[in-house]
């Protein structure tokens, strides 16, 4: 059974920074692309950034380029999303998902695994 556990969420203050982790198990995705999604409270969830099955390349979300680093570990099956210059508006629940095909997509319904979520709340 395929799981993908987020983890590293927290409370902060802004301009700190986080890191999330998304440790896949159940099999391995070393040919999928992988992203990382969010969604704040009464929005709906949006794409933050991807990277492609070897980690060359990699896709952000306007409001989060240049502070926010997508990365991947092939040999422990987990994705990574360095968070920095935090701001208040990057509150939300962080996902995680892996996607059908191995180039980047913002698309979500192109991913077909999720993860359960893990939040990240950014203090003014």
């Amino acid at each position: 059974q395929v799981q993908l556990v987020e983890s590293g969420g927290g409370l902060v203050q802004a301009g700190d920074s986080l890191r999330l982790a998304c440790a896949a198990s159940g099999r391995t995705f070393s040919s999928n692309a992988m992203g990382w999604f969010r969604q704040a409270p009464g929005k709906e969830r949006e794409f933050v950034a991807a990277i492609d099955w070897s980690g060359s390349s990699t896709l952000y979300a306007d409001s989060v380029k240049g502070r926010f680093t997508i990365s991947r570990d092939n040999g422990k099956n987990t994705v990574y999303l360095r968070m920095n210059s935090l701001k208040p508006e990057d509150t939300a629940v962080y996902y995680c998902a892996v996607r059908q095909y191995s180039g980047t997509s913002s698309r979500q319904t192109s991913y077909n695994y999720w993860g359960q979520g893990t939040q990240v709340t950014v203090s003014s």
